[in-house]
């Protein structure tokens, strides 16, 4: 919920840096996630999906945004949608840092279940993080990657390609059911296990070269 969260604000800041104030105006810049609550995208659909025994598919509420107040309209467009992306990552880091941090702490048996359930949770949001930045990359309308296709195409295909957005969650939940979703975000995968595996190891391996240090 927090990195979903984050996400939005970062589209809606990143839109008040380009010279947008509506995100601010409808009280989007918030972290409280009842503003980013969607009926239907957060509630609705991931009940049925879960009911219907497929994969589930989640989201909240887009940060509304009016490209037109940007000082650079393209420019400003792109920043914003990729503002989200970047934030994620951003989190992946600092939920690797984390379990570093909390590696520190020197242990005490009473509270090894909680630093133990603590790591485990940070390394949950690496992975979290890393999978909604590559997701969101999709170059499916309404998704962010969609913002920075559209300018790399000829202006007439741009607008026939912008025109596919409605029919963008029905593509999202077709591409579930293949194989090609989980090839998209091998990356993701592949940067959990990358920065899980060097963060676990600096959380055990950082306590015994600092102990010198500390007894110094």
């Amino acid at each position: 919920m927090f990195s979903i969260v984050a996400h939005e604000y970062a589209h809606g800041y990143a839109a008040l840096k380009q010279g947008d104030q509506t995100a601010l105006m409808l009280g989007r810049l918030s972290f409280n996630p009842l503003r980013h609550i969607d009926p239907f995208m957060t509630v609705l659909l991931p009940l049925f999906l879960m009911w219907a025994g497929g994969p589930v598919l989640a989201g909240a509420k887009p940060v509304p945004v009016n490209p037109r107040n940007y000082r650079n309209f393209k420019r400003g467009d792109i920043i914003v949608s990729l503002a989200g992306i970047a934030t994620n990552i951003v989190l992946a880091f600092i939920f690797a840092l984390l379990v570093v941090l909390i590696g520190l702490i020197p242990t005490v048996p009473s509270a090894l279940e909680t630093q133990t359930l603590l790591q485990a949770m940070f390394g949950w949001g690496i992975v979290i993080n890393l999978m909604l930045a590559m997701f969101n990359l999709l170059p499916i309308p309404p998704l962010d990657g969609s913002h920075v296709l559209k300018y790399l195409l000829p202006p007439g295909w741009a607008m026939s390609y912008q025109r596919v957005g409605f029919l963008g969650l029905f593509i999202l939940i077709f591409l579930m059911q293949t194989p090609f979703l989980g090839w998209w975000l091998a990356p993701a995968v592949f940067g959990y296990e990358a920065l899980a595996t060097i963060a676990w190891h600096a959380s055990h391996l950082l306590p015994h070269i600092l102990a010198p240090w500390g007894a110094g």
